[in-house]
C-alpha cells in the first residue's frame, strides 16, 4: 500500500507544474515549498515542530525555509494550492484517475477513520482537513493522509531504538546501496555529520568497514517490519481494501513510469 501510495502523493514534491504553483504563491525554491506544502496542515507553525515531525532533516536546513514561508503564503493558502495542483498533475498522468478516485476513496476516508491516531501528528493534521468535494482532490488528500500515517509510525520506531535522523539515513544507505552524497544533498547533513553519525553505527556494531553488519542488517528489517505492522492498523478489517489496492496500482504505476517522481528518491520509496 505504501508503494503504491506514494507516488500519487509525491508528485506535490517532484512535479514542474506542482512546483509551479508553490512559486505563484511566493514560496521560494524547492525545499521552502517542500516544507511549507508538507507541514502547512499543522498550521504557521516554528521550525521546531517541523524538525520534530520531520526527523531526518538537519536543522539549519528546516530553518533556511521555516518559518519565513508563512510570511509568503499562509498555510491555507498552500494547503489548497498543494491540492489542486497535485491533482491536475494526476489528471494528465492517469487518464481514467477521476474513475479510480471514485472507486477507492470511500474505502481510503474509510481507513483514514479506523486509524489510530495518538503520536501521529502529521497523520492528526491531515485527517483533519475537510474532505474535498472533487474526487481527485479527495484521493490525493487520503493518499497524503495514509502516507502520514505510515510515517509517523516510522519516526515512532526510529525512536523506540534510539536511531537519530542522520544515522537512519546512514544506515539506510548501506542498506540498500544508495551513495550517501543523495540522502546529504536531500537532508542537509555535511560530511562530518554523516561520519559521526556512521562511527555511532559502528560503535553499536550496527556497520563496519565492509558496510552494514548482520546486527544492522536485522535492525533494519525489524524496523521496517515494524512500521509496516504500526500502518497495517489503519487497514485491518476495513472492507474493499484489496480491491482498492488493486485498482490504485495501475494509476501508481503511471506515476512512476512518467518520470514525475525520481527513482531512486529521498523518501526510500520503490515504483509501485
Amino acid at each position: 500500500m505504501w508503494r503504491v501510495l506514494e507516488p500519487l502523493h509525491a508528485v506535490s514534491y517532484f512535479s514542474a507544474e506542482c512546483r509551479a504553483a508553490n512559486k505563484a504563491i511566493g514560496l521560494r525554491g524547492f525545499w521552502m515549498g517542500y516544507f511549507a506544502t508538507r507541514s502547512a496542515p499543522l498550521g504557521a507553525v516554528g521550525p521546531s515542530v517541523v524538525e520534530a515531525t520531520f526527523y531526518g532533516f538537519h536543522p539549519a536546513m528546516v530553518r533556511r525555509a521555516i518559518p519565513d514561508a508563512w510570511s509568503f503564503a499562509t498555510p491555507d493558502t498552500v494547503i489548497a494550492t498543494r491540492t489542486i495542483a497535485a491533482a491536475a498533475v494526476l489528471r494528465n498522468l492517469v487518464p481514467d484517475i477521476t474513475t479510480v478516485a471514485a472507486r477507492t476513496v470511500p474505502h481510503l476516508r474509510d481507513a483514514i477513520a479506523a486509524a489510530e491516531v495518538a503520536g501521529r501528528p502529521l497523520f492528526a493534521a491531515n485527517r483533519d482537513l475537510p474532505v474535498p468535494g472533487d474526487a481527485v482532490h479527495a484521493l490525493w488528500q487520503a493518499a497524503t493522509a495514509l502516507r502520514e500515517h505510515r510515517g509517523d509510525g516510522h519516526v515512532a520506531c526510529l525512536l523506540s531504538e534510539g536511531i537519530d535522523g542522520c544515522e537512519a539515513h546512514v544506515l539506510f544507505s548501506a542498506a540498500r546501496g544508495v551513495p550517501p552524497q543523495l540522502w546529504r544533498d536531500n537532508r542537509g547533513w555535511s560530511e562530518t555529520d554523516w561520519e559521526a553519525a556512521r562511527e555511532r553505527l559502528i560503535e553499536r556494531k550496527l556497520l563496519d568497514a565492509e558496510g552494514i553488519t548482520d546486527p544492522g542488517r536485522a535492525l533494519r528489517e525489524h524496523l521496517e517490519a515494524r512500521t509496516d505492522a504500526l500502518a497495517m492498523t489503519a487497514y485491518r478489517g476495513v472492507p474493499g481494501m484489496l480491491e482498492t489496492l488493486s485498482v490504485l496500482t495501475p494509476a501508481a504505476r503511471a506515476v512512476a513510469r512518467s518520470g514525475e517522481v525520481p527513482y531512486p528518491n529521498p523518501m526510500g520509496a520503490d515504483p509501485a
